[in-house]
């Protein structure tokens, strides 16, 4: 007889977008197979969008659009060969993706007072379920804010827009076929708060009066581009426009003032948008000074153990009277307390002074005396000992260039012999260029330490250096060294050093640590800025950049971390390069809440719980179901990546007790799990219907048994279910008794056994290899009996 057909090539289940094409096919090994193909159990032969071909001994069911009605069990029937699996139809939501660029990339700008809108249409199979969040937090509706949504928008409406509405923004759509998370950014523009106060009155005098304030804490989102200054005289209601200064500027003087009238002043900051309120001063006479202002500080003319001597100059504002006198005032270094050096003003502007310890160091300042009282004393003079004047100190010692490179050159040496001069106070260092003879002195105050770098030099040229000692008596003599400035080293842009070490993306547990180095290369040093979402670091991070790597480091990682950072290299020469990288900080998900069971459908279970609270930050989590029959059993996984709250477990078998547990599971891990108190339990019916044949007297119908399907071989993985079945025929109906290794199994409790109209079945629950072996199937009545036989083979399951 002709070889049978075979099935080389089964169908297999498919997951497609709603849209998006689909393909079915099977492969037999005869080309004369000409096959049926079924939808849900009935023959397809002709549906809207399904295309049925056959190209040699390939047979393909091809659908060019999917839509939901195409979604079902498709079954491929021709000769002995039968296959079927399954089309699931994928709807997500979906945004149209025009709309979707303009969100994310465009802020939407309103200004303060506007009606805001905010409208997302969106596809998708319902129910899709829409959540507004700002800054982690969900939108809730108040008095100005809500949040609208119907099947096929959602829509964000603020009746009166205020500054604290700006902000990122996220939408987040979810149905049973996926999530959409659409990022954007409000931003609302306000003329400025007031400047920062209060008003100083930097100076007041019977002329003019300058007063100085601090710039708006917020400026509306627009920059200030001017101060209006105004001002009212006390008693009147009138303000007066004195004039405007620059954003930069935020101090101003009047001379628009009478002498001993008061004033108020009032600053107003101003940008696009208008004018702030105004900040406004306190009352403000303009009165001239009486007495004298602060003369310069005294200068030393000599020192000895016994007398220093000292003069100074006549103050700038002498007050409103003429100057009769000064009064001097003397201290030890490093005291605060002033003690007079004379009780009567002295019309001169020189006094000797005595009285002094001598060795002690002392300060000096002087005050101008007229007819109104004493003036504001100077600044202290320079400290000056008590003693005679020492010998000049000798030359600094080993004077020797420790560095260099093309522009500058650092020096370092050590101090003189201590028979060469008493106590150094400093040093001094010159330079002159191989061309000039002038020396030129390169410190104005006096060098602490022993080395020094000279700045700012030429590539290729030639300089002359010298360093001197400095003591209370002068400086003393010098060395010298000549120095070469090598030419500049090549000019290298600014690179990242990206390799495998440097990650794009980082998900960081809440509490760790974020530390993020990245190498980069730049001749000479480039100027490192780091941003997040494009501001400014936040205060709890901090950067370090040494050795030609920047390391970001924020201690505890709060949800607030999320976001993108970018690492901005610049050189000298404007040449900017920049690195982004996204981090992402979450945490083990929480445990969803209470489940409850439903049989929506006959014969399976609907597992529903309550979302774990985790679902408003973690935009990757999803749930697995798992289940036991009994108290203490193992649990199995019966669903995974589930990323709705709602779970169908269909292969119940009456008579049993089923629990459940559901946990949250994201990158990081998964969460306590969330279990049924009582257990699920379908009945077990309680008597075979069967359908009596009509009787036709005059003709027999019995029939002995025989199989109209046999038994197949079944290889299945230890802890796995086996379901083994056969078809039986005969009448009257046949007793089926099933046998492993010729041993009764009907009084086994670790199988159940079923016959439904003929169809016989044996299913074992967590196969182990015991139960690998013969089975046999014997189906007996008054005219005969059947065997049918088939092997169990159980494979490990690694």
């Amino acid at each position: 007889s002709a070889p049978r057909c075979r099935l080389d090539k089964r169908l297999i289940d498919v997951r497609v977008l709603k849209g998006e094409p689909a393909e079915l096919t099977c492969t037999v090994s005869k080309h004369d197979v000409t096959g049926t193909w079924f939808k849900d159990g009935l023959k397809l032969t002709s549906m809207d969008g399904v295309c049925l071909e056959k190209e040699g001994l390939v047979h393909k069911l091809i659908i060019n659009k999917v839509e939901d009605i195409h979604a079902g069990k498709y079954r491929f029937e021709g000769g002995d060969i039968k296959t079927e699996a399954s089309i699931f139809v994928e709807d997500p939501p979906q945004v149209d993706k025009v709309l979707l660029k303009n969100l994310s990339s465009v802020p939407t700008v309103a200004k303060a007072g506007e009606k805001v809108k905010v409208k997302i249409p969106f596809e998708g199979r319902l129910p899709v379920r829409a959540t507004w969040l700002k800054d982690r937090m969900e939108l809730m509706d108040d008095t100005r804010i809500r949040v609208d949504k119907t099947e096929t928008f959602t829509m964000l409406s603020i009746s009166s827009s205020e500054r604290k509405d700006c902000g990122d923004y996220k939408v987040r759509l979810k149905n049973d076929s996926g999530v959409l998370e659409i990022n954007l950014k409000l931003v609302v523009i306000d003329k400025p708060q007031p400047p920062a106060g209060p008003i100083k009155i930097v100076e007041s005098s019977a002329n003019d009066i300058t007063i100085q304030w601090n710039p708006p804490k917020d400026d509306g989102g627009k920059p200030v581009q001017s101060y209006i200054v105004e001002r009212q005289q006390v008693g009147k209601s009138e303000w007066v426009t004195l004039g405007e200064t620059p954003r930069s500027c935020t101090t101003f003087t009047t001379n628009k003032v009478e002498q001993d009238v008061s004033y108020y002043f009032r600053v107003r900051a101003v940008n696009a948008e208008g004018a702030s309120d105004g900040l406004e001063s306190e009352e403000v006479k303009a009165v001239s000074k009486a007495s004298p202002g602060a003369p310069d500080p005294p200068e030393i003319v000599s020192a000895s153990r016994d007398t220093i001597t000292l003069s100074w100059k006549t103050p700038r504002k002498t007050g409103s009277s003429r100057i009769v006198g000064y009064i001097i005032q003397k201290r030890k270094k490093g005291t605060t307390t002033w003690l007079p050096v004379n009780n009567v003003p002295i019309a001169d502007k020189k006094l000797k002074i005595t009285n002094l310890k001598k060795g002690l160091q002392y300060e000096f300042r002087v005050a101008a005396v007229n007819a109104a009282g004493i003036g504001d004393a100077s600044e202290p003079s320079q400290p000056v000992f008590a003693r005679d004047s020492t010998k000049s100190p000798g030359r600094v010692q080993d004077l020797k260039v420790s560095s260099n490179d093309s522009s500058s050159v650092t020096l370092t040496w050590k101090r003189p012999d201590a028979k060469d001069g008493s106590d150094v106070k400093g040093y001094e260092v010159e330079i002159r260029s191989s061309n000039n003879l002038n020396w030129t002195k390169c410190n104005a105050l006096p060098i602490e330490v022993t080395t020094y770098t000279v700045k700012g030099l030429q590539a290729k040229e030639r300089y002359f250096l010298r360093v001197r000692a400095l003591n209370d008596s002068g400086p003393g003599e010098a060395t010298e060294l000549e120095a070469f400035i090598e030419t500049a080293a090549p000019v290298v842009p600014p690179r990242f050093l990206i390799d495998d070490t440097v990650k794009s993306s980082l998900v960081i547990k809440a509490g760790n640590t974020i530390r993020v180095n990245i190498p980069f290369e730049a001749s000479p040093d480039p100027v490192v800025t780091w941003f997040k979402d494009g501001l400014p670091l936040p205060d709890r991070s901090t950067v370090d950049t040494k050795d030609g790597t920047t390391q970001l480091l924020i201690g505890a990682a709060e949800f607030t971390d999320t976001g993108i950072y970018t690492v901005e290299l610049q050189n000298g020469l404007g040449k900017r390069e920049t690195f982004s990288f996204q981090v992402q900080v979450t945490d083990i998900p929480q445990s969803p809440g209470p489940i409850q069971l439903h049989e929506n459908v006959p014969n399976t279970v609907t597992v529903t719980w309550e979302p774990s609270a985790s679902e408003k930050w973690e935009s990757n989590l999803y749930y697995t179901v798992l289940k036991r029959e009994s108290q203490k059993g193992v649990w199995h996984v019966v669903g995974d990546l589930i990323y709705t709250n709602k779970f169908t477990f269909t292969k119940l078998i009456p008579g049993r007790d089923y629990y459940f547990r559901v946990v949250a599971k994201n990158n990081l891990g998964t969460s306590g799990p969330s279990e049924t108190v009582q257990p699920w339990r379908i009945q077990k019916p309680k008597a075979e219907c069967q359908v009596k044949p009509q009787k036709y007297k005059g003709v027999n119908q019995n029939q002995p048994p025989r199989f109209l399907v046999q038994l197949k071989p079944h290889v299945v993985t230890t802890g796995s279910e086996c379901h083994m079945s056969c078809a039986v025929g005969g009448h009257p109906p046949p007793k089926v008794t099933w046998y492993k290794n010729s041993k009764d199994l009907s009084n086994d409790p670790s199988y159940f056994c079923t016959n439904d109209f003929g169809v016989c079945s044996l299913v074992i629950l967590g196969v182990t290899k015991h139960d690998e072996g013969e089975y046999a199937v014997e189906a007996t009545n008054e005219l005969g009996r059947a065997f049918s036989k088939a092997f169990l083979t159980i494979k490990g399951n690694n």
